[in-house]
């Protein structure tokens, strides 16, 4: 994404309340800054071999010994291979300190580093509860410009998450990754973890930090021998529960041509439809789709928790039976390796089994694709496709693609969904 520049013009007719009101936001503004810039750190993520930056993000500090927030995707490459990378916290004067990683809650994009730099102020986290609308500012190393602030304002949480995030109207830019958003007061309202331009950013909430340095507190608590072990419990428990809801109880019902499908399988899902209407094109299609606004990053290309549900009704006039089955095969097979995110170092290839069933006494084609995550124990991506049999001029094909989740858990879901399909 571009850094977008600022551009202020002020219009003034007359004498200027305008100019007054825009003297006041930023005076305020750079109040913040002054009082809280020190509160920030740069973090850098380097290959040991070559000393070459890998990563850079920013934290915060939250104790006076040195600990601080960061997002875990900033520090995941330290996470997967310790041997190979080091992070270092870049100071004012550009020293470097080590930083050594405490723990993680990767549902929620939040790390705990420990630094070797004891700061002169650091952050309280707490609980803080604001109207929409409230301004904020967000701190943070946006492409290793140097420590920056960004204004903008409070949205409240997503709708379509499990797990809350905070829709922030401002323009986070990489490198702000894990710094802090706060209140003219100070107190910590988020953590900065990702965009999507045009001024809609995401914050993970200051009380999911707050739980994990409180956890970090506890008396027995012990740093994990194996940070990606940790992470792939954590991923096997959050599945678990993300998944366990999806087409169970009363799920809606969208009609399809004449087909009765499934739609919004869990209450955080979003969906929506689009059709063709091309008269050049021999057939027409229909569509609907959902899917929510989770996602748990697991390294630089590869996400997990990802779940999609879609629906594709296709009609034709003009193709004979014939002409018309070899359309919906070639559709149907390419649905079947429907993309997901990872690399063959990260997860094994795909592999497939495709049959017949019947459901509703309506016969389908269905494939179960699975592929098995190589460092993080009994996890797997897994794409069901199915296609209804039997129509001369009219098709239907569906998919259900969820990633991070265990093989019984995907089994369980391939056959409430496929039951559904009516």
């Amino acid at each position: 994404m571009r850094l977008l520049g600022l551009l202020i013009i002020v219009l003034c007719i007359g004498i200027g309340p305008v100019s007054v009101k825009a003297q006041g936001d930023s005076a305020q503004t750079t109040n913040v800054f002054r009082r809280f810039s020190e509160h920030v750190g740069k973090i850098e993520v380097s290959e040991t071999g070559s000393g070459a930056k890998a990563t850079l993000g920013s934290g915060f500090f939250v104790s006076p010994t040195g600990h601080m927030i960061t997002n875990y995707h900033v520090i995941s490459k330290l996470v997967h291979d310790p041997d190979r990378y080091r992070a270092e916290l870049i100071g004012a004067d550009g020293e470097a300190h080590r930083v050594t990683v405490i723990a993680v809650d990767a549902i929620s994009d939040l790390a705990l580093v420990l630094t070797s730099f004891k700061p002169k102020e650091h952050f309280a986290l707490a609980r803080v509860t604001l109207a929409q609308g409230t301004r904020l500012y967000a701190l943070g190393h946006p492409r290793d410009l140097g420590l920056s602030i960004v204004e903008g304002t409070y949205n409240g949480l997503l709708r379509h998450t499990l797990y809350p995030k905070i829709h922030f109207t401002g323009s986070l830019n990489p490198g702000m990754s894990g710094g802090p958003t706060i209140s003219v007061r100070g107190d910590v309202v988020g953590i900065n973890v990702s965009t999507e331009g045009n001024e809609i950013s995401f914050l993970v909430p200051a009380e999911r930090a707050a739980e994990l340095l409180e956890k970090a507190r506890q008396t027995n608590f012990a740093p994990s021998k194996s940070l990606l072990v940790e992470v792939g419990r954590q991923i096997r428990a959050f599945q678990d529960i993300y998944f366990a809801r999806m087409f169970t109880g009363a799920t809606p019902r969208v009609k399809l041509g004449k087909f009765n499908l499934p739609t919004k399988p869990a209450p955080f899902f979003k969906c929506w439809g689009d059709g063709t209407r091309n008269t050049k094109l021999t057939y027409q299609v229909v569509e609907h789709s959902c899917s929510t606004d989770d996602y748990l990053f697991i390294s630089g290309d590869q996400l997990s928790g990802v779940a999609e549900l879609s629906h594709e009704l296709i009609t034709t006039s003009e193709l004979n039976p014939a002409r018309f089955y070899a359309l919906y095969s070639s559709r149907f097979q390419e649905e079947t390796m429907s993309g997901m995110y990872g690399n063959l170092e990260q997860v094994t290839p795909f592999e497939c089994e495709t049959r017949n069933v019947v459901n509703a006494k309506r016969k389908l084609r269905a494939a179960i694709c699975v592929r098995r995550y190589r460092k993080l124990d009994g996890l797997f991506d897994a794409v069901i496709n199915a296609a209804i049999l039997g129509e001369r001029d009219v098709g239907l094909l569906t998919t259900l693609a969820i990633s991070g989740v265990s093989f019984e858990n995907a089994q369980r879901l391939a056959k409430r969904f496929l039951e559904s399909i009516q």
